[in-house]
């Protein structure tokens, strides 16, 4: 064990400390190219896998969304991608956003975020994590996670001490992270979709929605996100601060007008 120890100290020696947009500390292995050029490479993969919405309204209702959530960004990182929305025609309730400025809404999440703050809630929560490269410290969590259990398996570690790593690693690290990564979205989403000039408390309806549509539920101590009620509890303590937010974006002339009919 002394031997397994030092290997996994020193690999963790080995990595750069980031920090995530709100100061939470990040193992990132790779590049921002490399991150872009992956995502850009999956969301091309999804294109030609999964149909297209063939209801223009669908689309041109989620680029207007998506258009002033990116406008509410810096600069930099309105610049830092070439930002596209697809509409895929899937029944799934669901939205994501690569690394690469690849943001992909399936039609089903219509019936579920039934306005225009609650599409871009989820918009602008799936932004969150490519804001806060949460897709690199994942891959770069389960790179280092392998080559740990790989370094375990040369020292000869005991099938027993291998199983602790996995199980420990999974369950002790991987998914609190990332429920830790949820929230960060959920707070970097909520300030952004505020900023565009969205109603940040339909961020608190989406959710509302989101519970009362989806089934069965996993403990949350074993579920990679948050529970509905916690996700709630946490926004509410960020509303004020969000709706002051909004206040000043609409002051400011930002009204976001995007209909679906």
């Amino acid at each position: 064990m002394r031997k397994l120890s030092a290997v996994c100290i020193l690999l963790l020696s080995l990595v750069a400390c980031n920090s995530s947009p709100l100061d939470r500390r990040q193992v990132l292995l790779y590049s921002d190219a490399d991150m872009a050029q992956q995502g850009i490479s999956a969301y091309r993969e999804m294109q030609s896998e999964i149909p297209a919405t063939n209801n223009s309204r669908e689309l041109q209702y989620a680029q207007c969304v998506a258009n002033y959530v990116v406008s509410a960004l810096d600069p930099v990182d309105q610049s830092r991608f070439d930002w596209e929305v697809t509409v895929f025609d899937n029944e799934q309730a669901n939205a994501f956003a690569l690394p690469g400025g690849k943001i992909g809404v399936y039609n089903g999440l219509y019936g579920v975020a039934v306005n225009q703050h609650q599409l871009a809630a989820v918009m602008a929560h799936e932004v969150g994590h490519v804001l806060a490269n949460h897709s690199n410290e994942r891959a770069s969590q389960s790179a280092l996670r392998n080559v740990g259990v790989a370094a375990a398996q040369i020292l000869g570690a005991s099938d027993t001490t291998l199983q602790v790593l996995d199980v420990g690693s999974r369950y002790g690290i991987f998914l609190p992270f990332n429920r830790t990564q949820e929230s960060e979205a959920d707070a970097i989403g909520v300030a952004l979709m505020a900023e565009a000039g969205f109603n940040p408390e339909e961020s608190i309806n989406l959710w509302m929605n989101m519970s009362a549509d989806g089934g069965p539920r996993p403990p949350e101590l074993l579920s990679t996100h948050p529970s509905p009620s916690s996700r709630m509890a946490e926004l509410r303590l960020l509303m004020s601060a969000a709706n002051a937010l909004s206040d000043s974006a609409r002051s400011q002339g930002r009204n976001p007008d995007c209909v679906l009919n």
